[in-house]
């Protein structure tokens, strides 16, 4: 199971959140975010991390050019969309970057509904994301998304479990989901969940959240 912690902007708690056992760190490209990091710092980050941890930028509805820039500036694995990008702007930016970075594409779920349109983005996208709605914020809101919604989500290709996931609430939903054997759901993602303030990461929340999952005997 992949385990993804978001709006890492400082270098020791990056290098530290991977030695816990995250596999990907999520770096907020959206300047009006309170997890901001500027392109330079993340590139100064991802440079000193393990090479096995993916290194995911997070955007929203940000143009093509500019993330085909931000990838090579910074070195990043993937990108995260988290905005309203439609299939075929999908389409067009896998066409438009390197085949090895990995494009994850978020929703944010408020009911089943919301679900409807998830796969028809399954030949432009790598990975899905779920994440709470909320009326004003895009992200990173501490609100946890109502996990009986996703009770009959079965999409056709992987995807990540976000929204208010903390150490102390994690190992619920991912024993509804293997229970139900839904075979795709690939990891968790997880920001104010194992925070201080945003953007400062709590390495006590952290390891506790491995520990949760370690009772669980799930390989990460």
């Amino acid at each position: 199971m992949r385990v993804k912690i978001c709006g890492i902007t400082k270098l020791e708690q990056g290098q530290a959140i991977a030695q816990m056992g995250a596999t990907a760190l999520g770096f907020i490209c959206v300047p009006t975010s309170p997890r901001y990091i500027t392109p330079e710092k993340i590139r100064n980050i991802v440079v000193q991390l393990p090479k096995n941890i993916d290194k995911i930028g997070v955007f929203v509805n940000s143009e093509i050019d500019f993330l085909s820039e931000i990838i090579i500036q910074t070195q990043l694995t993937g990108i995260q969309l988290h905005g309203d990008e439609s299939p075929e702007f999908c389409h067009q930016l896998r066409q438009s970057i390197p085949d090895n970075i990995e494009i994850i594409k978020a929703f944010r779920i408020k009911s089943p509904q919301d679900l409807t349109t998830v796969n028809s983005y399954e030949n432009y996208v790598d990975t899905l994301l779920l994440d709470a709605y909320h009326p004003d914020k895009l992200g990173g809101t501490g609100q946890t998304l109502d996990w009986k919604i996703i009770k009959d989500f079965y999409p056709t290709f992987p995807w990540f479990l976000a929204g208010g996931l903390t150490p102390e609430n994690v190992t619920v939903p991912i024993q509804q989901l293997i229970i139900e054997s839904n075979h795709k759901f690939c990891g968790i993602d997880l920001s104010s969940g194992v925070e201080i303030a945003p953007g400062d990461k709590d390495l006590v929340k952290v390891k506790k959240l491995f520990d949760s999952l370690a009772k669980l005997r799930i390989k990460v």
